[in-house]
């Protein structure tokens, strides 16, 4: 697949306070597998294929949470902060202002571990409100 056949529109990817990489999705099923594509193809250029599988899945989770109410777009971005060379900072943002809230799945329920999954596998996650929406980020651990 060549780069003008992919689905995302990257936003910027600037070097300012770290790397950045950052992509707008539609809210659309596909957006899921191509948000996932774009964060492995990202860590790999990074050099962080070890985080590859484990940020893929969280994105994926939270896109899909976001496509289950958001008729806007979807934004995803990843960040190398500066300085911080154990972590890289995960966000996906969507237009609805509802902060998500962590619940308990029951065994028989077919969603709603997405937040759960997000909490027990980063070192920090939290939501944040923005201009037009929310954000919901996680930290993962660079290993050393």
């Amino acid at each position: 697949m060549g780069e003008g056949s992919l689905a995302w529109e990257v936003i910027g990817v600037i070097d300012t306070e770290g790397d950045c990489a950052e992509w707008t999705f539609p809210a659309e099923p596909g957006a899921v597998r191509t948000a996932r594509a774009a964060v492995r193809r990202q860590l790999h250029g990074w050099n962080l294929d070890c985080l590859a599988d484990l940020a893929a899945l969280l994105v994926s989770e939270l896109v899909t949470n976001s496509l289950r109410h958001a008729t806007g777009p979807i934004g995803v971005r990843l960040v190398r902060p500066a300085g911080l060379d154990d972590a890289l900072l995960v966000e996906v943002s969507d237009p609805l202002p509802e902060m998500p809230r962590e619940r308990v799945a029951r065994e028989e329920d077919e969603s709603g571990r997405g937040l759960q999954l997000v909490a027990g596998s980063s070192r920090r996650w939290g939501t944040r409100p923005g201009a037009s929406g929310k954000t919901v980020w996680f930290e993962l651990v660079v290993p050393g």
